[in-house]
């Protein structure tokens, strides 16, 4: 048997940058098992599988250790291969998931997901969250992951995490923030997420779903750009609409090729 996959850049204006997923539309769902094994032998943040149903698509995320809730930036790379490779000739796209109904629609270049905003819920600390960073957090916020608050841009890029503390913390993944110094954005960011095996993830559309509410209030505005600080880079334009966030960028496909099993 073989499987279509693609492999595609999210938030990215260009190839080599942004954050790679790879993406298998299916016929029918395949074992929960294979699919994991398929993820694993990708060996990206994440590998999206979907199947059309009735009224849109059932799209579901594997790290290359687990099946996740929430991801932004394979939802994207799906939306682009259903409009750029298969044909797809509606505006918008309706993908069922496990964080509920998620659409995508096309605006010229720019892809537009409307997520679910997480909550910001002030707390402590978790025990080894500062030792493991190397740094004092000013704020900690958690929701689906830990948000600790910075001073400085550069706080954010000079961080050498440990990894393996890190993966010990509960929940999906911790997320650095601090203001940006440049004005082409409103924030910065970082994401580690080795519980899940993914030590840092490249851009991480779902972090956003987070950090858009917290500098939404933060800033006194509803409209944000958001620049994370990987080695690849990428920017994410960030809406806070009441209790939802709308998340958009580009994508552009790097390959296609067959999966043999």
């Amino acid at each position: 048997m073989t499987l279509p996959i693609y492999q595609v850049d999210a938030f990215a204006t260009e190839i080599f940058a942004g954050n790679p997923a790879a993406i298998c539309p299916l016929e029918e769902w395949l074992p929960k098992e294979q699919m994991q094994k398929i993820a694993m032998e990708n060996n990206l943040a994440e590998t999206a599988f979907f199947v059309k149903e009735e009224n849109g698509y059932r799209l579901r995320w594997f790290t290359p250790v687990t099946e996740v809730q929430l991801c932004g930036h394979a939802t994207l790379a799906s939306a682009h291969v259903l409009f750029k490779h298969l044909g797809y000739e509606e505006e918008s796209i309706k993908f069922q998931t496990l964080s509920g109904p998620l659409t995508v629609r096309r605006e010229g270049e720019q892809l537009v997901m409307d997520f679910p905003a997480s909550t910001c819920n002030v707390t402590e600390a978790p025990p080894l969250l500062e030792q493991a960073l190397g740094v004092e957090c000013n704020e900690v916020y958690s929701d689906m992951d830990h948000l600790c608050v910075l001073d400085t841009e550069q706080e954010v890029l000079n961080l050498t995490p440990n990894m393996r503390l890190l993966a010990q913390i509960d929940g999906r993944g911790v997320i650095v923030t601090a203001p940006a110094d440049e004005e082409e954005a409103d924030f910065v960011s970082r994401f580690f997420a080795p519980a899940v095996g993914v030590d840092e993830d490249p851009v991480t559309g779902s972090a956003h779903t987070m950090l858009t509410p917290y500098w939404s209030k933060v800033l006194g505005k509803n409209r944000l750009v958001g620049r994370q600080l990987s080695k690849r880079g990428g920017t994410v334009n960030c809406e806070l609409k009441g209790d939802r966030v709308i998340l958009s960028g580009q994508a552009k496909t790097y390959l296609k090729g067959e999966i043999t099993l």
